[in-house]
């Protein structure tokens, strides 16, 4: 959803809805940038910024990412067909960091959890997945499961929270499967702590329920965790993970599970029009992004909860009356930030600050969520390990300065 900055969702693109309002004209006849290519422009052209976000970049840019492919695989081998070569070897590797059975590539994870659940479905019999209803298919997937999968969702909280043990046991009709997004995004990037996770997997267990994890960003969650992957994963009986969200790829996903739940996946890829030719750029970017990125998350993590804190404090001293960082201590690199003004009067105060200090802290959307109340969020990658506590601090309190002149 390019209307916020991580926008490759898998979705319909609602930016012209959100802040890609049709360009203006000045009194010279001349077209005035949106609000999103000002945002964009201004994020691009500063010195500093949280996160360099890859698939915003110039496509050159983007391009140059395959510079670092003659270490990520053979470039002498094949290309692939079909899902041989580099994709295969993209698979292998996947499952090997997940320790799972095997594990499959989809062009899309929209696609891959579809996939994934209608499968589930045939092997307990029931067509019912119990989720969240701000997880990722309910918002962003134009009700796929049951348009496209024939599967029902239902929903065991509507809390803006991870569902607990207790919801899941006590929830008052079957469900085939239980999906968990970790980490759910929509709530805030959020997770339960280690010990609520595996109550809520002995609930599911005590139905007779298939566990699946929505893992978008499961690459990320190991320094809340602190657990490695593979024992993370093995908690669920399938796993789909994405390339492109924590890792910087070009794009893709994969399913990763038993093998005999994975055979049958990819059978259901080619009915679903996954089984595509080639796709050797979108596998060499994600072993790039397993090679370069993976390794460095938890460091994200950690200076996600410096920034969240200094942000708080800023905002404080620039004499803003109401906000919220959300969560107070980060689950994830990624937060959200409520301010109580709408969404247009606060992203004209982010674009200003940014077009006029070169220094970048709100370069996302804001989504409005009432009347004078709206939020962003806010990603902490590479290029935020340069910003010291003090650096956010004073970014902050411009910006709240900023907006009280409004």
């Amino acid at each position: 959803m390019i209307a916020r900055m991580s926008d490759a969702d898998g979705m319909s693109d609602p930016t012209t809805v959100r802040d890609g309002r049709g360009p203006g004209t000045e009194a010279d006849g001349e077209s005035r940038p949106t609000v999103r290519e000002r945002r964009i422009a201004a994020w691009r052209g500063a010195p500093r910024v949280l996160a360099r976000l890859g698939f915003l970049a110039p496509l050159r840019e983007r391009l140059a990412l395959l510079e670092a492919a003659e270490g990520a695989y053979d470039l002498d081998e094949m290309s692939d067909i079909y899902g041989d070569g580099v994709v295969e070897a993209l698979e292998k590797r996947v499952a090997g960091l997940l320790g799972t059975e095997a594990a499959a590539f989809f062009p899309t994870g929209t696609m891959a959890q579809q996939v994934a659940l209608r499968c589930w479905a045939g092997r307990t019999g029931n067509p019912a997945v119990a989720l969240h209803p701000l997880g990722h298919p309910e918002v962003y997937e134009r009700n796929a499961f049951s348009q496209v999968s024939g599967l029902r969702p239902v929903h065991v909280t509507s809390e803006p929270r991870q569902p607990t043990a207790a919801e899941v046991r006590d929830f008052e009709e079957p469900f085939g499967a239980l999906m968990l997004e970790l980490p759910l995004r929509d709530a805030g990037f959020v997770l339960p702590t280690w010990e609520e996770l595996t109550e809520v997997v002995d609930a599911a267990r005590e139905r007779e329920a298939v566990l699946h994890f929505d893992g978008a960003r499961l690459w990320e969650c190991t320094e809340h965790f602190g657990r490695p992957l593979e024992e993370i994963a093995g908690l669920a009986d399938s796993v789909y993970v994405s390339f492109y969200k924590s890792l910087d790829a070009y794009g893709g996903a994969a399913l990763a599970g038993p093998s005999g739940l994975i055979e049958e996946a990819r059978a259901w890829r080619h009915r679903y029009g996954g089984n595509v030719f080639q796709q050797f750029p979108a596998a060499l970017s994600a072993l790039i992004g397993l090679d370069r990125e993976l390794p460095r998350l938890p460091e994200y993590v950690r200076h996600a909860r410096v920034v969240a804190a200094a942000l708080r404090e800023g905002l404080e001293s620039g004499g803003l009356p109401w906000f919220r960082v959300h969560p107070e201590v980060p689950h994830t690199h990624d937060f959200q930030v409520w301010l109580p003004y709408d969404a247009d009067v606060v992203a004209e105060a982010a674009i200003g600050a940014a077009e006029e200090t070169g220094a970048v802290l709100f370069a996302n959307h804001w989504d409005p969520k009432g009347p004078g109340l709206s939020f962003t969020e806010v990603y902490v990658r590479s290029a935020g390990l340069e910003w010291t506590a003090d650096d956010v601090r004073a970014a902050a309190g411009e910006f709240a300065r900023r907006l009280l002149r409004v």
